[in-house]
């Protein structure tokens, strides 16, 4: 069966793809061909990214991607069992390149009745992602300037985000009619996130590797990091980081995301 008989939404051939035992399910080989995949290792890339996901809005991995060993032609090999919505995530962390997956994207997007725009464009997954992966950098280098002798850790954090933007924390909030109360990192968009990621990781590395240690030193080494990302963004893009745009709220965006994991329960729901 092919990709296009399969995300059809004028027919029931994805449906009749489902196994039903506990919950109903893809297995994730079937889906791959579908995808316009011929790679199982290849397509453990979207499958982890949509994973990554399904832990950045904290709903339950287990719930939606199983791995299991099955027997194809008389080989024993790794897959997953999908849930619809696990199938839906895959599909949008796949790669866009392969018209398959955009075949897929618009079946899915079909199904779950979405108008917002911002559910409905794959850059604002790879911001969730990036977020995430921010979030956990940060506790990272938390224990790391810790242990350092930091004193007052937002300092430290400001000296950071006052390097890459030339301007404190709150004076960039205030540029971008962003509340105090809000984290600045929650409306920045994919380019400007992996920037972030990238200070945050290389001041890490920097501490680390030149053993610095005290809140002033600490806090220079941040700014510092901050101010050659700065330079690296400006010659490349010639956009001034503070300058780069406001994005939507990624709550809003996992509220979104949410909403349609509910929505693919009552589906499978009343199909039995």
């Amino acid at each position: 069966m092919t990709a296009k008989e399969i995300f059809n939404p004028e027919t029931n051939d994805f449906e009749e793809l489902s196994k039903v035992n506990g919950f109903k399910y893809w297995f994730a080989r079937d889906i791959m061909v579908s995808l316009g995949y011929d790679d199982y290792r290849k397509f453990l890339k979207a499958i982890e990214r949509a994973i990554s996901t399904c832990i950045s809005l904290q709903i339950t991995v287990d719930e939606n991607f199983i791995s299991i060993e099955r027997e194809i032609n008389s080989v024993t090999l790794k897959d997953y069992k999908l849930s619809r919505f696990a199938c839906y995530l895959t599909a949008m962390n796949g790669d866009t390149k392969k018209p398959e997956v955009a075949k897929a994207q618009a079946f899915f997007i079909k199904q779950t009745e979405i108008v917002e725009q911002y559910i409905k464009n794959v850059y604002h997954l790879d911001r969730l992602i990036t977020r995430d992966e921010i979030k956990n950098k940060e506790i990272s280098l938390s224990g790391v300037v810790n242990r350092a002798g930091i004193e007052c850790y937002p300092l430290f954090q400001n000296a950071g985000y006052r390097g890459l933007y030339n301007m404190n924390l709150n004076e960039l909030k205030n540029l971008r009619k962003i509340d105090k109360r809000e984290s600045l990192l929650d409306y920045m968009g994919k380019t400007e996130l992996a920037a972030n990621l990238f200070r945050i990781t290389q001041t890490e590395e920097k501490i680390k590797n030149e053993n610095i240690n005290g809140q002033r030193n600490l806090e220079n080494a941040a700014e510092v990091v901050g101010q050659k990302v700065r330079k690296t963004i400006i010659e490349i893009s010639g956009t001034r980081p503070e300058y780069l745009p406001k994005e939507q709220n990624i709550k809003i965006i996992k509220k979104g995301l949410k909403s349609i994991n509910k929505r693919f329960k009552k589906i499978d729901k009343k199909q039995k």
